[in-house]
């Protein structure tokens, strides 16, 4: 790719007193959400006020107590959704509105028009501080751009005096990525000198990654260095605002978070310009995740994500992170079998604490306790089909059956594709518990008898079909399963051995039905297969089973 000698580095801000990445995350930051300003003004079809008047409710409804609504001074519709948000009353006292607005006064005055009424509001104003965009865009000097702020932030300042509600500022130098580390600083000292800041009369200073122009590392070094240079750092609230352009932005917003900043902006699922805004439900997951309190009400995914795509018309992807359709979906054989053992061991241990591979959450606590964690096509092994029988339907198959029923599906997938649950019981039941040709279980009478050395032996007296002629023999056994196979192989002039055997309640109900399964052996040819048998009665099941394991073994 001759066309790579076009591009060169931004140079890179070095800061060797960094001390970010021997931090850890311990708290939730102050979560703000932009989806109705950046994500809204990103979307090809923006949001009717009904849509956002949705969004905005749901938005309270997770727990968001700092939302920014728009940009009241852009158009009519960003006011007058404002507006009704204030007249009808939809605002929580907890919650405060936050509006954006350029450095200018006739756009400031229209924002503070918007805002009447509004009991708690923050007014982010913003101007571009890059070197890029000083050249080519303003053709301005350092001195020139610091001058536009400082006029912003008095001019707020005096309507703030006619402002009845509770008002902050937050000020962003915007593409601070790209600007000289040492003007960024003096830029935002000023403007905090200007506010005024003390205790109660905090500021917000809002660094975006407006454009990702270097790896994560490379913002938590600028984060860091502002936030231990900034002055009256007690009395700012250091807020982060990352964009998506390098695909990292999860990863800058969490080690910004190591580097100082307390605030994160950003919206639902990442929607924003270009690439997107970073994803606060990626980053609030990944701290609950950690056993981190996200503090937000993220318990119903599915939800989120019903409201977020009616309202913005976009679609999530399948494989997005925590909501994607498939990202907590198993097709590969070794996968399968680990979740599968992963959840056995949980159960058996009773451990309270969610440990399984291929894991990192248990799917219910998001609310996606009805998607099948695992799915089973042509890349699928044992694991995933008995894993998908017994969650799903409460069969816990030995392990050498595991093998040789996965090998039914294994050749449907091959055909068919993608083999759905509802597919893998009609098959397991078809092969299995209704093997009932040529041989079918009628009834059995059984009688248990001390003999002389004082060993208990069962005698049975067993009706069955065989091709549909009824037969009635008896025999006896050291017990009922005994005397039965004693009974068909005299019968049936048929040598076989029973390998295996076990059983287990089908429910937890008390009307429970028991299933049996039956591992047996052709003494002649060594041939071995496995029978199902499913009853109220655990003897009649295990009779079932092992008719249906003659059945398949020989006919």
């Amino acid at each position: 790719m001759d066309q790579v000698k076009r591009y060169r580095k931004f140079p890179i801000f070095r800061y060797p007193e960094r001390t970010w990445m021997d931090q850890e995350i311990t708290k939730a930051p102050i979560w703000c959400s932009v989806d109705l300003r950046d994500g809204n003004q990103a979307l090809v079809d923006p949001m009717t006020v009904e849509e956002k008047v949705e969004f905005f409710q749901l938005l309270c409804k997770l727990g968001f107590k700092e939302i920014e609504v728009g940009f009241p001074a852009a158009s009519q519709i960003e006011f007058d959704y404002l507006r009704t948000l204030v007249e009808k009353n939809l605002i929580p006292d907890d919650v405060t509105v936050q509006v954006l607005v350029q450095c200018r006064e006739e756009l400031l005055e229209r924002s503070f028009q918007a805002l009447q009424g509004v009991k708690k509001a923050i007014v982010h104003i913003y101007n571009s501080t890059s070197v890029l965009q000083r050249d080519v865009v303003f053709g301005k000097s350092r001195e020139e751009i610091t001058a536009i702020a400082l006029s912003a932030v008095e001019m707020v300042k005096r309507h703030e005096k006619d402002f009845s509600g509770e008002l902050r500022l937050e000020y962003s130098p915007e593409s601070f990525t790209g600007t000289e580390m040492d003007y960024a600083l003096e830029i935002c000292n000023a403007v905090i000198s200007a506010w005024g800041t003390k205790a109660g009369r905090e500021i917000i200073i809002n660094l975006p990654n407006t454009v990702e122009m270097h790896s994560p590392n490379v913002y938590a070094d600028q984060i860091e260095f502002m936030s231990k240079n900034m002055k009256e750092r007690e009395h700012v609230i250091l807020s982060v605002h990352p964009h998506n352009d390098r695909g990292e932005g999860i990863a800058s917003a969490e080690l910004a978070l190591l580097a100082g900043a307390q605030r994160v902006e950003g919206t639902l699922f990442g929607n924003g310009e270009r690439t997107g805004n970073v994803d606060i439900l990626t980053l609030a997951y990944n701290l609950f995740s950690h056993g981190i309190d996200p503090k937000l009400n993220l318990e119903n995914i599915r939800e989120i994500q019903e409201v977020y795509e009616r309202c913005t018309k976009m679609h999530i992807p399948e494989r997005h992170p925590y909501a994607g359709k498939l990202v907590f979906t198993a097709f590969s054989g070794s996968h399968q079998d680990a979740i599968n053992k992963g959840l056995q061991a949980m159960k058996e241990r009773k451990s309270l604490i969610w440990e399984v591979p291929y894991l990192p959450i248990d799917p219910a606590d998001i609310g996606r306790e009805y998607e099948p964690v695992v799915r089973i096509n042509s890349q699928s092994g044992k694991g995933g089909v008995a894993f998908i029988l017994d969650f799903q339907y409460g069969y816990k198959l030995p392990k050498g059956m595991q093998r040789e029923f996965a090998d039914y599906i294994q050749s449907i997938s091959e055909k068919e594709g993608e083999v759905s649950p509802e597919r893998i019981l009609e098959v397991f039941l078809a092969e299995y518990v209704e093997a009932k040709e040529p041989l079918l279980f009628k009834n059995l009478r059984s009688m248990d008898m001390e003999n002389e050395k004082e060993h208990y032996v069962s005698f049975v007296q067993l009706s069955f079909e065989n091709k549909g002629i009824l037969k009635e023999i008896s025999a006896s056994g050291s017990g009922p399963i005994d005397a039965v196979a004693n009974a068909l192989q005299k019968e049936l002039k048929k040598e076989f051995e029973v390998i295996d055997y076990s059983e287990h309640a089908l429910s937890s109900a008390s009307s429970a039905k028991a299933v049996s399964y039956i591992h047996l052996q052709d003494k002649a040819s060594g041939k071995m297969t496995y029978g199902v048998g499913i009853s109220s009665n655990i003897t009649r099941s295990s009779v079932r089973a092992l008719f249906s394991a003659i059945n398949r073994l020989y006919y």
